[in-house]
């Protein structure tokens, strides 16, 4: 690991600005009124802060301060709803079951309003043991409107500042990603690959890559000031994004089958040469991620260009030593590969002079005017919630299985001294997810992270007695916690318990063994509500829906395949059809394979057909992969090999994919009985040059028309032949899988 690398990341991330933001956002107000005697209230302001501060996720700025007023406005009301409640349990009960159920429903609307709802939640839970009455709890209520009202209005005075920064800071994470999913990728040209362990972590990474270009699109794409307007940075953030999306389908190309590579040439250096260079890609790509989180211009050096040049240079002299008549189309495949890196190096090379923002540069692009097809719309329509009130919604289950969960935790918390529900209706809230998965993964977080940070607070407390010295500690502490907290919870919560420890050293008299010892019992009371809930109380699995993720990557991948295919036939479809086309393929993969990681950490009794679906989303990535290959063929090949003779092998490839989703959507399937030996002509084309080039070889003649023709047109012919066999076996497996899901 480059430690360098990480800490630049680090530092100019945005999770890092999120977490300073927040610091200061809840820290500001209770230092201020401390100096006026008004301890008390400041921390009920920072009280306010912290809870709006969930819903300030990263998007458009308008989309931030709506959600933010919704926030403080909900808060407020749930504020004083609560405190006046407090000295009714059996009220109380009834505003916990009925607030949980609500706030968790309204998540149908998506993140943004989930963490509203959030929000809500935990300001409800920090004020059932804040009995007030009269005017105090209006005050109360008060304070929480007025430290909302503040970390709002500090988070868009500091976006105002710097306008494209948290654009530029997600931009850069997702060239980054990028990099992460090429290096994994370069992995097949080791001399020895443990497939399975890579393609997993391909998948893994691609996940990661379709989330960072998610959130791009929403910054850019819905932000007025950088899609409207002309000014050379926000020019350049679309245009750095845009060819970033075009790279990363680039370095998806699959030419061929890796293990028939390593049979034919694992035993030279040449694929290793090839790994060196994919590598040194990926990390020209992290140069260039951490340049545009910084906003500085990339350097850029000649090294990669002398090392590809070198590379060619090797490959002709190993080409020209080892070509026979009998490996000369794995030679072939060997150069698309180099030409391949040498165009993703291309690429490279103007995302360096995008990071200098020259506006003679970027004042040629013209910026997307169908930007509004690529990013979704969640609307707030009351149709949708109707739709979700069945058990065979997920969040309809998750918001009865929260209600129950939060109601027993209340319960049991009455049976312990004062102090003690809210902590532990917090460590349910937070714990309680969706799915089994992430609920299994945050419980065990939850824990370790608790005694970790347990240890941490004692060790301080044993040696550091100065109270200055503690409270510039803490602070250290808080924004480590929320400089983490949406990247790794378990060290997120092991920053945040010795903060709360501390917190409560500072500000109360009670003792530090006694807040210790409170709260580890009530997160080990709530991580075991939260347990059993999970797996009692209306479970969701994920193979109870998989087949819907299954069968949306293989529509997208149908319509991105003929999407790309037209351009062959001489019907090409609009730049923007097939923009579309090939990011939906990418997001329904990205999705598929989030499914089945989730699956993975299912109990092994409820991971049905494991085994095939695992193959099935294997086939689907590289489905992908080769319709992403073929793409890279449209503007140097597709007009000049544009011929009806491609149809019967597109025509064949969409019948089978056409069987595969009637399969998956439990229909009756039509068997396609095409013979593919004599139906395809472009095989018989692509065989009658390969053998004429070899008895070229044979011959000794090393330059020809022959030899340009096959070149050019064999890489055609193999991506419909892989694309064709892919299509068969995954219409195969998918009628397996179906047949042994049923069973």
């Amino acid at each position: 690991m480059d430690y360098i690398k990480e800490y630049k990341s680090f530092v100019n991330s945005h999770y890092l600005s999120e977490g300073v933001r927040i610091t200061a956002g809840i820290v500001l107000p209770a230092v201020v009124l401390n100096y006026f005697n008004l301890l008390s209230v400041g921390v009920v302001v920072a009280l306010g802060a912290m809870c709006v501060s969930v819903t300030d996720n990263p998007g458009p700025v308008h989309h931030r301060k709506n959600g933010m007023i919704a926030c403080i406005i909900i808060n407020t009301i749930m504020a004083g709803v609560a405190g006046l409640l407090a000295p009714f349990p059996f009220l109380l009960g009834i505003l916990i079951v009925l607030a949980c159920f609500i706030f968790s429903m309204i998540g149908v609307y998506g993140s943004r309003v989930n963490s509203i709802g959030l929000s809500a939640l935990l300001i409800m839970v920090l004020n059932i043991d804040r009995q007030h009455q009269g005017w105090e709890l209006l005050s109360n209520a008060a304070y929480i409107f007025a430290g909302g009202v503040w970390y709002m209005l500090l988070s868009l005075l500091l976006h105002s500042f710097r306008p494209y920064k948290l654009a530029q800071q997600a931009l850069g994470d997702c060239i980054m990603a990028t990099a992460d999913y090429l290096r994994v990728r370069s992995s097949f040209y080791r001399k020895e690959v443990d497939y399975e362990r890579t393609y997993q972590q391909m998948l893994e990474e691609q996940i990661a890559v379709h989330e960072k270009q998610n959130l791009v699109r929403e910054l850019l794409y819905k932000s007025r000031h950088i899609i409207r307007d002309s000014t050379t940075t926000g020019r350049t953030l679309v245009m750095i994004f845009t060819d970033i999306v075009d790279l990363f389908e680039r370095t998806m190309n699959s030419y061929q089958d890796y293990k028939a590579m390593h049979e034919a040439f694992g035993e030279d250096d040449i694929l290793q040469k090839y790994r060196e260079l994919i590598l040194e890609l990926s990390n020209e790509l992290d140069e260039i991620g951490i340049a545009v989180k910084s906003g500085e211009a990339s350097a850029e050096t000649d090294k990669l260009a002398d090392h590809i040049e070198d590379a060619v240079k090797y490959f002709e002299d190993f080409r020209d030593r080892r070509r026979t008549a009998d490996n000369l189309d794995s030679f072939i495949n060997l150069r698309h590969i180099l030409n391949s890196i040498g165009d993703i190096a291309n690429r490279i090379h103007t995302l360096h002079l995008y990071t200098t923002y020259d506006k003679e540069i970027v004042k040629k692009a013209a910026l997307p005017s169908d930007y509004d097809q690529f990013v979704s719309h969640e609307k707030i329509d009351l149709k949708i919630l109707k739709d979700n009130f069945t058990l065979q919604s997920n969040t309809f289950r998750h918001a009865l299985r929260i209600s129950i969960a939060t109601l027993a935790g209340f319960i049991i918390s009455l049976f312990f001294p004062f102090g003690h529900s809210y902590w532990i209706l917090l460590t349910i809230i937070v714990i309680l997810k969706p799915a089994y998965s992430l609920t299994k993964k945050r419980n065990y977080e939850r824990v370790i992270g608790t005694i970790a940070g347990a240890v941490i607070g004692i060790v301080i407390l044993h040696f550091v007695k100065n109270n200055d010295a503690l409270f510039v500690i803490m602070l250290c502490l808080m924004l480590a916690t929320y400089s983490l907290w949406r990247t790794n919870y378990m060290f997120s919560v092991v920053f945040m318990t010795p903060y709360i420890l501390l917190l409560f050293h500072l500000i109360t008299d009670a003792s530090f063994k006694t807040i210790l010892s409170d709260r580890i019992i009530d997160t080990a009371i709530g991580s075991a509500i939260a347990f059993l809930a999970n797996i009692s109380l209306l479970p969701a699995w994920e193979h109870e829906k998989i087949a819907k993720y299954m069968l949306e990557a293989l529509t997208s991948n149908k319509n991105y395949f003929k999407n790309v295919s037209a351009a062959f036939t001489g019907n090409p479809v609009t730049n923007t059809e097939y923009k579309v086309s090939r990011k939906n393929a990418f997001v329904a993969l990205a999705n598929l394979s989030d499914a089945f990681s989730r699956m993975m950490a299912e109990p092994k009794r409820k991971q049905k057909s494991i085994k095939e679906l695992h193959q099935f989303v294997v086939l689907n990535h590289m489905l992908t992969s080769h319709i992403a290959t073929l793409a890279s063929y449209v503007r140097p090949l597709s007009e000049k090999y544009a011929s009806p003779d491609f149809a019967p092998a597109i025509n064949r490839i969409l019948a089978r994919m056409d069987d595969g989703e009637k399969i998956l959507g439990e229909e009756e399937a039509e068997q396609v009985v095409m013979d593919d030996s004599t139906s395809d002509i472009i095989q018989q084309r692509l065989q009658n040059l390969l053998n004429g080039r070899r008895e070229e070889i044979k011959k000794g003649i090393q330059q020809s028309e022959t030899q340009k023709k096959l070149t050019e047109f064999k890489p055609l012919a193999d991506q419909f032949n892989f694309i064709g066999n892919l299509s068969k076996d995954i219409k195969v497996l998918g009628e397996k899988w179906m047949d042994n899901d049923l069973a």
